[in-house]
């Protein structure tokens, strides 16, 4: 049998990209084992309801739940969350955007304070499942395979907490953050209207710019700037724990 040869790198995979880069990829990948796969964020509970039923009211579904739901929401509490932590401990400029800046450190609230609003805006019970369980699983794994440290707290607290002890700037941070929550949900749209795989892609492309829009007004807001109107979905959120036949566990 020929054996392929093999060769020693001269230079670490990593920096190719920036080692910060690198980590995000990897720690907001569909593969990274949280469990966000077991979520539908109130869809399945849209989908029995006839709500969403194709690719267009899948796309405004998401969209609204990026734009006008907890998309907004927890991209502005990681905000906060990543100042609070570069505030006493340092967070990273690699992409040219650090921490100590007086105007977005003004106000900044204290982990604890961002922690209990997070948990206190989920709109139902298993909503409030899902954003702890998935950040504590999160918090789990980046620890012990990373060496990066954050709270068992809500997703999006653990995310911002260890992208600034890790060095990671905000900006590249919220836009994955957002990128990954659109996917997500994508993910349970295909599994469940159901929808074909390119027709998923084509709403995580349509939703690009709505992702980037989305990233730039959380970086900028206030933590009071925090607010929603995707009714329907929280809606949906609380009918979902009463669904009988249930694939997801929110």
């Amino acid at each position: 049998m020929t054996r392929i040869p093999t060769r020693t790198p001269t230079f670490r995979a990593a920096t190719i990209m920036g080692d910060a880069l690198y980590k995000l990829a990897a720690w907001l990948s569909p593969a990274y084992p949280v469990g966000a796969f077991s979520f539908s964020h109130g869809l399945e509970q849209a989908v029995a309801g006839d709500t969403v039923c194709n690719a267009s009211s899948a796309q405004e579904w998401i969209g609204d739940c990026l734009r006008f739901g907890a998309g907004r929401a927890d991209a502005i509490l990681l905000c906060h969350a990543w100042r609070a932590a570069g505030r006493g401990e340092g967070g990273g400029d690699e992409f040219g955007q650090g921490v100590q800046d007086d105007a977005a450190m003004a106000g900044v609230k204290s982990l604890v304070e961002i922690t209990s609003l997070a948990c206190a805006l989920s709109p139902s019970a298993e909503r409030l499942g899902e954003t702890v369980e998935i950040g504590t699983g999160f918090a789990a794994v980046t620890a012990q395979a990373w060496g990066a440290h954050a709270p068992a707290a809500p997703y999006p607290v653990a995310v911002g907490v260890a992208a600034a002890r890790a060095g990671i700037a905000l900006a590249p941070c919220v836009q994955l953050f957002l990128q990954a929550y659109v996917a997500n949900l994508v993910s349970a749209a295909v599994r469940l209207v159901p929808l074909g795989q390119t027709e998923g892609q084509a709403i995580t492309a349509t939703l690009m710019d709505d992702v980037a829009a989305v990233a730039a007004d959380a970086i900028a807001a206030r933590l009071e700037d925090i607010g929603g109107c995707a009714i329907l979905s929280d809606i949906a959120s609380m009918r979902h724990e009463t669904q009988e036949v249930r694939l997801f566990r929110s």
